[in-house]
């Protein structure tokens, strides 16, 4: 069986992508001016992902804009406003963060802070009128998950989940391919993410109160978003086990994880995640050919392959298609692509996983 790979031209004129029929189209779409205005989103949360990420990519955006910040550092904050011209009154802290209601400016809040703070910070911009983004890994396990979800539902503001690649080209690719079998069914899939932790031994990521875990929590959803999104379908058990070479850097959270997943039909798919190892790829095996990615899952470039040849796909600015995309979900007034059950998902799967670790067994996804 010959299939030839996407190429620029038909990515631009294909008609849809597995998860939900989503129109390619609909990404780039997002780009074309619209007669609403462009709608403003406030970064709860100052680190690295806004300040080397969310911040620039919202200098590329086309439906919204870098209207305000949270920040508990006043030496930030005055950085910020004078780089990014923001007005004093769409300057807010800890405390005064509920007056976010009051200012017209922003439509949107960005959670971008250590993970047991996503709940909160969700739910009060969900009560303050305003649509939320939250990064990922959502929560700090499932039950948290669903108070949020069910906070914005009672609120009426939608609410998304930071899964950027669910907008890159070369992942909707593994989607197309994989959910529409393409290649035939899916017979084998890998993937692992991860990097080498160097960072500071005290930082909140290496806490589990704060953090939830270690590399899986961080790095290893997108592991599970691979395995899920390729093969369109809901896993219903996972095996895991962990090794730590490093157990006094990484003392309340996990190293690194390998598991098992088991989807209906007891389809079973392979899996890794580290703050130890740099990985970052997605490789699958079908009845009548292969594909996958290498680099995976990083900001920069995803390169694609299939066994007609490479993917010849654009690069895009992941987190300005990922926020132009959901400003125009506001404006129609839909659900995103990745709403917060989207996110629930994954973290039953990362709840089973750490069930697994200390059952030594393979546990039921619930």
């Amino acid at each position: 069986m010959k299939t030839h790979p996407f190429s620029r031209r038909d990515f631009l004129r294909t008609a849809s992508v597995g998860a939900g029929a989503l129109a390619f189209g609909n990404v780039l779409s997002s780009f074309a001016p619209k007669p609403n205005k462009k709608l403003g989103i406030a970064l709860v949360g100052l680190g690295n992902y806004s300040t080397y990420q969310l911040a620039p990519a919202l200098q590329q955006t086309k439906n919204c804009y870098l209207a305000g910040i949270v920040t508990g550092h006043p030496a930030k904050a005055e950085k910020w406003k004078h780089q990014y011209h923001i007005p004093d009154k769409n300057i807010y802290n800890y405390e005064t963060y509920d007056q976010v209601k009051n200012n017209p400016d922003i439509d949107i809040i960005y959670v971008v802070l250590p993970v047991f703070m996503h709940k909160e910070y969700t739910i009060r911009g969900a009560e303050a009128g305003k649509h939320v983004i939250c990064e990922k890994p959502m929560a700090l396990n499932a039950k948290e998950c669903g108070d949020m979800i069910a906070a914005c539902k009672k609120a009426d503001r939608l609410l998304s989940i930071g899964y950027r690649l669910h907008f890159e080209p070369h992942n909707m690719e593994v989607m197309r391919l994989g959910q529409q079998k393409v290649y035939g069914k899916v017979t084998s899939l890998d993937t692992g993410n991860g990097f080498t932790y160097r960072g500071d031994p005290n930082a909140w990521r290496l806490k589990k109160a704060m953090a939830g875990g270690g590399g899986l929590m961080d790095m290893g959803i997108y592991s599970i978003q691979a395995s899920r999104y390729t093969l369109g379908q809901e896993p219903v058990a996972i095996k895991a086990r962990q090794e730590k070479t490093r157990p006094d850097f990484f003392k309340e959270v996990d190293e690194t994880i390998y598991w098992e997943m088991e989807f209906p039909g007891g389809f079973v798919t392979t899996g890794k995640s580290s703050y130890n190892h740099d990985w970052s790829y997605l490789n699958v095996v079908a009845e009548h050919g292969k594909f996958g990615l290498g680099p995976a899952f990083g900001y920069g470039e995803v390169d694609g392959y299939t066994s007609a040849g490479p993917m010849d796909l654009p690069q895009v600015i992941h987190q300005a298609v990922q926020m132009d995309d959901f400003a125009q979900c506001v404006w129609q007034n839909k659900q995103s692509r990745v709403p917060g059950e989207e996110g629930l998902k994954d973290m039953k799967v990362v709840d089973a996983i750490y069930r697994s670790l200390d059952s030594g067994k393979k546990e039921k996804i619930v």
